[in-house]
């Protein structure tokens, strides 16, 4: 007889379905799983032999085979531990074959026979109920798992904590209860604008970036507020959308990330350190995990010192920030994982940080302002929409009273220039859109809406700035941002102007006038 219980491999997000096989059969005693399993799958071995024992079940002397078919998709996780447990179980007649039918099983069994929280029990039960099946999972998971919305018509959560209550459910001397979706968590206290003493033009570019979906680089000396700036860029982006709560939490399952199974309405802000490597940014190792890129979908993704980072991690950016998706390349399998971020960036002029101050800059100057500045690629910094110079804050800025107007009046602006564009979006067939930074292509020519003065003074610009494609195009993005908060329908002049501002700070240099 072979017993058959279902589980999933993680292949990104999606969860494919698994046959776990178990056979028991004559012959020496032996243990094999077979597969294409990894280290932690081919351990389960002895977290099953001591679970069961702890049950009071002894293996059999005999030849227990286990098969997890597809063969040939790669098997990591401990999550194979429960399903190889019930597939010996069925095969030992403790459990009817005909009460597995109806679930998908994950979960790491402990040596005492308990059930331990695994990653990935959201988009697990997702797949479970698209099937048309319950899931089994650690009483740790229950909620999450909870999330997936199972009807009337499947077989619903099981979350017991040890094999003991599962086998006593299924025989009916015990009734699990199913678990709840918890509530999303409470948000907690964001930093507010408010603290932030002078800087307007950095405030205001951040209202922008805010209101656009906007990419954005901060240059200015250490101490000047780039970090505080962006550190207040989520109190002022509008909550997340029940469909982004659920792709970032999926996201934030797979990684082991989401606390408690609570789901959150607070948009991700994710800050790397600049020694950060280019699978921890992107994703990959060992087992395929989301990286740094894809946590921050939906949300920020902050990169302080950007000089610092290596320039082949920096240069792996070019491809999410322009698909939204970051695809981590194997020899055998190709994953690829959600990343719709917002970049904000902030760098020092140079390595000493006091290139626009002669007291306090170093004698490199300027040299050492372009061997810094030279980390950056030139196709990374043409992605980035604003370019913001953050000046030092004098000592009379400090003594100022708190700005009277702090995040809650900004957030209120930006989720309104937010919401003219989702209407725009769909007016225009492209639900999927939601914010300015996303359109591209004829959509862009079509809901942009320049006035002819506007269109011409880009023409004249882009010719004497010498703009690429991309740089021209992220000028009308930002434009229409610029005009969305002035609640305009067409962009301006002033629009295109101020936006031309954020692109290119040396523009009136260069002979361009607004």
């Amino acid at each position: 007889m072979v017993a058959h219980i279902e589980t999933v491999a993680f292949l990104g997000l999606d969860a494919r379905s698994v046959d776990v096989q178990v056979q028991i059969s004559g012959g020496l005693p032996a243990f094999t799983i077979v597969g294409l399993p990894d280290k932690a799958v081919g351990e389960s071995r002895e977290r099953v032999r001591a679970a069961l024992t702890a049950l009071g079940l002894g293996l059999p002397p005999k030849r227990i085979t286990v098969n997890l078919a597809p063969a040939d998709l790669p098997k990591e996780g401990s999550h194979f531990d429960l399903p190889i447990a019930l597939g010996l179980l069925v095969a030992m007649d403790v459990i009817a074959a005909a009460d597995m039918d109806r679930y998908v099983a994950l979960g790491e069994l402990s040596l005492d026979g308990s059930i331990s929280a695994v990653a990935g029990a959201l988009p697990a039960a997702m797949a479970a109920n698209a099937r048309g099946r319950g899931i089994i999972c650690p009483a740790a998971s229950g909620s999450e798992a909870a999330w997936a919305g199972f009807g009337a018509e499947t077989a619903g959560v099981l979350a017991p904590e040890n094999l003991i209550q599962l086998i006593n459910h299924l025989k009916g001397a015990q009734l699990l209860s199913e678990p709840k979706p918890l509530r999303a968590e409470v948000e907690t206290a964001l930093p507010d604008l408010a603290d932030i003493k002078g800087q307007e033009s950095a405030k205001r570019a951040l209202e922008v970036a805010a209101a656009g979906g906007h990419n954005m680089l901060m240059v200015g000396p250490p101490g000047a507020g780039k970090s505080m700036l962006a550190a207040r860029l989520p109190s002022i982006l509008p909550p997340l959308s029940p469909r982004e709560m659920l792709d970032t939490s999926m996201i934030a399952s797979i990684a082991g990330e989401l606390s408690e199974g609570r789901l959150s309405r607070t948009r991700p802000f994710r800050a790397p350190h600049h020694s950060a490597s280019m699978a921890a940014l992107i994703g990959g190792g060992l087992r395929v995990r989301p990286g740094e890129v894809s946590l921050a979908h939906t949300g920020v993704l902050f990169l302080d010192e950007l000089p610092e980072f290596a320039r082949a991690v920096l240069d792996s950016l070019r491809q999410p920030i322009e698909t939204g998706e970051a695809v981590v390349a194997r020899a055998n399998a190709h994953v690829t994982f959600p990343a719709r971020f917002q970049l904000i960036a902030a760098m020092n002029p140079c390595r000493c940080g006091y290139a626009g101050d002669p007291s306090r800059a170093c004698a490199r100057v300027p040299k050492c302002v372009l061997d810094y500045q030279a980390k950056l690629s030139g196709p990374l910094v043409d992605r980035i929409d604003l370019h913001i110079d953050v000046p030092p804050v004098s000592a009379r800025d400090l003594a100022l009273p708190p700005a009277a107007e702090g995040s809650r009046e900004v957030a209120i602006r930006v989720a309104a220039a937010r919401a003219r564009q989702v209407a725009r979006f769909e007016t225009a067939g492209a639900p999927h859109i939601r914010v300015n930074a996303h359109a591209d292509g004829d959509l862009l020519e079509r809901t942009a809406h320049l006035s002819e003065e506007a269109r011409a003074f880009l023409m004249e610009a882009a010719d004497r700035v010498r703009l690429t494609a991309r740089g021209y195009h992220r000028i009308i993005r930002v434009a229409r941002t610029l005009a969305d908060l002035d609640e305009a329908e067409t962009i301006s002049r002033l629009h295109a102007a101020e936006a031309l501002s954020y692109r290119n700070q040396n523009g009136a240099a260069l002979g361009v006038a607004a």
